[in-house]
């Protein structure tokens, strides 16, 4: 009988390149989405879901980050670096697509869970943003996943 393949190695082989890219972001909760802001480059940490092959974002409305997202295309990447177990392989993803506001649904602000009370001190008051993957990256450690990178329309 041979021998099982690693659950990420069989993740890989079942999906395709984007679906992997997704399925890699839903098993986290937070990351950081990259944009310009004032011409310089931005990065904000923020909570995210998917739904429907969208990452659907949380952030704060309190700092304006939100308005040099919407409209935007940004980049979105999380990893599993600090979160992985004794020999879970290492992995990072990131999709670049079009930024736009949303306005979730019941079910999705549940899944969204309760928001923080307060961001430096502030009430926090979150918008939502959602982005359709246009293209997307994954990195992989040791084995399985390999580098990939492809354009999707």
């Amino acid at each position: 009988m041979p021998d099982a393949q690693p659950a990420d190695e069989q993740l890989a082989v079942e999906l395709t390149d984007e679906q992997l890219a997704v399925e890699l972001i839903a098993r986290t909760d937070y990351g950081r989405v990259a944009t310009s802001l004032h011409a310089l480059p931005f990065l904000a940490l923020t909570r995210h879901i998917v739904a429907d092959g969208r990452v659907l974002l949380r952030m704060a409305r309190n700092f304006g980050y939100h308005q040099a997202c919407a409209g935007s295309i940004v980049a979105y990447g999380t990893d599993n670096l600090s979160s992985a177990r004794p020999g879970e392989e290492l992995w990072s993803v990131q999709i670049v697509g079009r930024c736009v506001t949303v306005e979730p649904t019941g079910a999705q602000l549940e899944r969204f869970g309760f928001p923080p009370r307060l961001v430096d001190g502030q009430p926090y008051e979150p918008v939502y943003l959602g982005i359709e993957p246009q293209l997307h990256t994954v990195h992989a450690m040791d084995r399985g996943l390999e580098r990939q990178f492809q354009h999707v329309l």
